[in-house]
């Protein structure tokens, strides 16, 4: 395995290891770096809600790579070539947000992984990922050390959460409150005793 595409988050996910991040909300690669040295296990560099454009995420995973720190990328949606261009400048861990059937996991899956697996586009010979063709073996690492997490955030995800779970290729799911809260019926209050039960 070559170092650069190892994936600790990843394998202390597997192993059932507490994992301690920072969300990082800002398009500053200085403040990433700042954070990488910090200590946190993890950082989520925010796509979603936060103004990152794909150069903003590129330096910040720059600024990152010195540390221990992992980058996990949560971008603005699950589409197919922005999760490509995403994985091409370097991300090992993704957060897609706003899952809410299995068909969509599994399509989300399968723009993850090269074929056989998937149906990601190969173009590794310019992507950092790869370090521009330079990793051996690349497409068959980045297959195996690819960490995928979605988020469930919405009554219709809830009601197709065992579906989402059986799909193969998730590694972990995150319950988002604020969005969930407000398909409930219940905006801008994730505390509500409701929303809590669901989550729990």
């Amino acid at each position: 395995m070559n170092a650069i595409l190892s994936n600790p988050f990843k394998a202390g996910l597997l192993q059932g290891e507490a994992q301690i991040g920072l969300w990082l909300s800002s398009t500053s690669s200085y403040m990433a770096e700042i954070a990488a040295t910090s200590g946190y296990d993890w950082l989520l560099i925010d796509g979603e809600h936060a103004p990152n454009t794909i150069q903003d995420l590129y330096h910040q995973l720059q600024a990152i790579a010195p540390y221990a720190s992992q980058p996990v990328i949560r971008p603005v949606e699950g589409n197919r070539s922005l999760i490509k261009q995403v994985l091409d400048i370097g991300a090992r861990t993704l957060l897609i947000p706003m899952v809410d059937t299995a068909e969509q996991a599994r399509e989300i899956v399968s723009a993850t992984r090269y074929p056989p697996l998937g149906t990601r586009g190969v173009g590794a010979g310019v992507a950092r990922a790869a370090r521009w063709g330079r990793v051996e073996n690349y497409m068959a690492q980045a297959n195996d050390e690819l960490c995928l997490l979605i988020q469930v955030e919405s009554k219709t995800a809830l009601d197709n959460l065992d579906a989402i779970l059986e799909v193969e290729g998730i590694d972990g799911v995150f319950i988002g409150p604020a969005d969930l809260s407000a398909s409930l019926g219940y905006p801008d209050n994730a505390g509500h005793p409701e929303v809590q039960r669901v989550i729990e």
